[in-house]
């Protein structure tokens, strides 16, 4: 009983402790969100004009989130890197170029490496955007625009690990990019464009074309082929299906396992010598090559199939593509 008191205890105080985290990190951010000023539409202004990259630094935590605030600039269609400022002192000044913006971020606004990067940067004309706490700070003063980031306190008890300043930090981070984004009238399409490898991307970008079967692959008959004729073709082709076409390569039927399953179950005796037609089904569902992979999903999703035939305007059969070619890209 006493230690189902104590675990009971502990979990209290830890639930406790959580929520307040929740809670100071919360008034964090509702009190930045009603500081959002002129300064804020300034830097997007800024950011949007720039001819080069955003470069974002940072030291320490300052720096980890603006890592992150550089990768969401930078796969939202702003171009952005991080450059770390003890780096920059020794030779990665050179990664900066006349047309670039910085923003720099620093919760105390004295950051000893700032020191002698924040000259450089003025002296190559190029424009300042601070993220800091300390509005009257050196990075301040050096700044063309600041952001006020600070916070009432932090949730760290000790008042000492960044905590509610950081995700303060990454907030404002994400407000700019989305605000940059929207401005820009930057779309699905273009994310994906950015992001090939993901799932979005290959929904987007991946076409029919790219996944289908074509030419020896295919497994093809006339309808003037018997049904035996048929059957070797599907076996040797493997997609439990087979296309029928006319004398000039147009689609007008498919002869699918379906198909064969009922035949047999008709006939006492298989007509294997009897034309294929007389066995298959006609107006088939198709797509054409240009179409969105995605688009096949669907497609097939909507008519309970796993294999789509792919031909041109004119009706002519171009490929095939099959469910699981597609599952294979990890798109669904």
């Amino acid at each position: 009983m006493l230690l189902s008191l104590s675990y009971n205890y502990e979990v209290y105080w830890m639930l406790k402790t959580a929520k307040e985290v929740f809670d100071i990190e919360i008034e964090a951010l509702k009190n930045l969100r009603n500081r959002i000023d002129e300064n804020f539409n300034q830097s997007v202004k800024t950011i949007l004009g720039c001819k080069g990259k955003v470069v974002v630094c940072g030291m320490g935590k300052s720096g980890n989130i603006g890592r992150k605030i550089a990768a969401t600039f930078a796969s939202t269609g702003t171009p952005a890197f991080f450059l770390h400022p003890a780096e920059a002192l020794h030779g990665d000044m050179g990664m900066l170029s006349s047309n670039d913006i910085v923003l720099a971020i620093s919760y105390s606004g004295e950051t000893d490496e700032f020191d002698v990067v924040l000259p450089a940067i003025k002296r190559m004309g190029l424009q300042l955007i601070s993220m800091t706490g300390n509005t009257r700070s050196t990075l301040a003063k050096y700044s063309d625009i600041v952001l006020d980031i600070s916070v009432k306190r932090e949730a760290c008890p000790l008042g000492l690990a960044p905590t509610a300043s950081t995700t303060a930090t990454l907030v404002l981070g994400d407000a700019l990019a989305i605000a940059v984004l929207k401005e820009k009238g930057f779309t699905k399409k273009d994310f994906a464009f950015l992001h090939p490898g993901g799932t979005l991307g290959k929904r987007m970008l991946l076409r029919v074309v790219d996944l289908m079967h074509k030419g020896d692959e295919l497994p093809i008959v006339r309808e003037s082929d018997t049904l035996r004729k048929a059957i070797i073709i599907m076996s040797q082709k493997r997609f439990g299906i087979i296309a029928v076409v006319d004398k000039k390569q147009r689609l007008v039927a498919v002869f699918t396992n379906g198909d064969l399953m009922r035949a047999l179950e008709k006939h006492k005796v298989p007509p294997l010598e009897d034309a294929i037609k007389n066995f298959s089904t006609y107006n088939p569902k198709t797509i054409e090559k240009d179409a969105l992979a995605n688009e096949a999903i669907k497609k097939m999703e909507d008519f309970k199939i796993t294999v789509l035939m792919i031909t041109d305007k004119q009706g002519k059969l171009e490929g095939l593509i099959h469910m699981h070619d597609i599952l294979s890209q990890g798109i669904m």
